[in-house]
């Protein structure tokens, strides 16, 4: 491997880190943010679900900016803008302006992730270096996302909540450095067109279906805000569809939601993000709020469930060809659902070590489908639409993260005790009604390919949000 080989791969594996880096450690300084802004969990919802609306919307379009413009380009203006709006985050002094600065790292991040990708096969074009690389690369992200709720819960409770920000100040330093330096310039021959109308109604029905579910939390169902916002995501969820239909080249090819497994793997995303995320901000008020332990307390009680993600991540793709992908899919989604019904009996005053071990299942299940979707996503489609179809798989997941924390916190949106805990356990079971669901989805959608068809190491794999 050599020098500007390395310098790239370590750029972006930067990218990828502070991407996930600020998923998990802002959960866990949850209770500091409602402390100093004085909201509740609505306004906690905003603060995690702006910066995954804005990533989950422009996801499919930035890996088209970097065809463009190039991809070390697109990817130093990421960094750049992800950098800027940390330092906004940090110092935020209302709620408006951190949810603001939180929709700014989105956009930063989407900017990041493909490009980052985009690099790694510029750099490595050598198929075995290639895996080898991205293999590092999304090792890089598993890091991050198992330390963040430690980090972060060091670093607010010894600094403060706005040093989980300011944290990404020097590495986007560093970040931006090395790619200067070491990343090569290449623009590609084959340039994909920018679908502006498509990508401006998607973000229009994201924002209406995020602002209608979260701010039911709030006023209630009743409210005209929350049926107005309803009624515009529907009208701008069918004008998208006509206008993909329509498009010569679409954002979202919507012919590939005609191969059912391709469909399947997309569905099982959104549920397993839906799922995971929801819970994991339920459960970051759960000890913060209802057990009133510290944030760095919080972060420790993530941290068996953060390390098995990683762990199993790496033995799921051993498991691949021995078992087969929809196996492995189905037995993930029960084992995931099977943990989360072990977590039915939590109690305000129960022991944190009864816990441990539905939480450690319940991720078991989940690490085991994820490299397993990804697999399922690209042996489902033709080598040449390998990039497109992980971005929707990858979109898709950040949509399913984004409506678990929504539709789970207006479960929770009461925190008195006895109020939190109903709700608690209405998300418990929607989460396990959900997998087994999907399971059933698994079993009937998807179409076991011809032997060997399946790549044991992912093109592309963003184990995101």
């Amino acid at each position: 491997m050599s020098r500007n080989q390395c310098g790239t791969l370590a750029a972006a594996g930067l990218g990828f880190v502070v991407v996930l880096l600020d998923v998990s450690v802002v959960n866990v300084a949850l209770d500091a943010l409602r402390s100093r802004f004085d909201t509740g969990v609505a306004g906690l919802q905003w603060v995690v679900n702006a910066y995954t609306l804005a990533f989950a919307s422009l996801l499919l379009t930035t890996g088209a900016l970097g065809d463009r413009f190039g991809a070390k380009r697109i990817f130093t203006v990421g960094f750049a803008v992800f950098t800027l709006a940390s330092i906004g985050c940090g110092i935020a002094n209302s709620l408006p302006f951190l949810v603001a600065a939180r929709v700014a790292q989105g956009i930063g991040a989407a900017l990041l992730v493909p490009n980052s990708l985009a690099m790694l096969r510029q750099a490595f074009p050598n198929t075995e270096q290639r895996n080898r690389a991205v293999g590092w690369w999304g090792a890089a992200g598993g890091i991050a996302l198992a330390a963040g709720p430690v980090l972060g819960g060091l670093l607010v409770t010894h600094v403060g909540w706005r040093s989980i920000f300011l944290i990404n100040l020097p590495i986007g330093v560093v970040g931006v450095a090395l790619t200067f330096r070491h990343a090569v310039a290449v623009v590609s021959t084959h340039v994909r067109s920018i679908d502006l109308p498509g990508q401006l109604v998607a973000i229009l029905a994201l924002i209406a279906l995020t602002v209608s579910l979260t701010e039911a939390a709030r006023l209630g169902w009743h409210h005209p805000l929350v049926y107005g916002a309803m009624l515009l995501c529907v009208v701008a969820t069918l004008a998208f569809l006509w206008l993909e239909s329509r498009s010569t080249e679409p954002m979202l090819p919507l012919a590939l939601f005609r191969t059912a497994t391709f469909s399947a793997a997309s569905a099982a995303g959104v549920v397993v993000n839906f799922a995971y995320y929801g819970l994991i901000f339920v459960f970051s008020l759960f000890f913060q709020i209802e057990q009133q332990l510290s944030a760095q307390w919080t972060g420790l009680a993530f941290l068996p469930m953060t390390v098995v993600l990683m762990g199993v991540n790496i033995l799921a793709g051993r498991l691949l060809n021995r078992v087969g992908p929809k196996k492995l899919m189905i037995v993930g989604m029960l084992i995931a659902a099977s943990g989360y019904l072990l977590l039915l009996p939590v109690s305000i005053d129960g022991s944190y070590w009864m816990l441990v071990v539905p939480m450690l299942i319940a991720a078991s299940g989940i690490a085991v489908m994820v490299p397993t979707m990804t697999n399922i996503t690209l042996s489902s489609v033709d080598a040449s639409r390998s990039g497109i179809a992980s971005g929707i798989l990858n979109s898709a997941r950040q949509v399913g993260g984004m409506l678990g924390v929504a539709v789970f916190g207006f479960f929770v949106r009461d925190t008195h005790p006895e109020a939190f805990m109903h709700g608690m356990h209405l998300s418990i079971m929607t989460a396990a009604a959900l997998l087994l669901l999907g399971s059933v989805v698994c079993l009937y959608g998807i179409r076991v390919p011809r032997p060997g068809h399946i790549e044991t190491t992912p093109k592309i794999f963003a184990p995101d949000r």
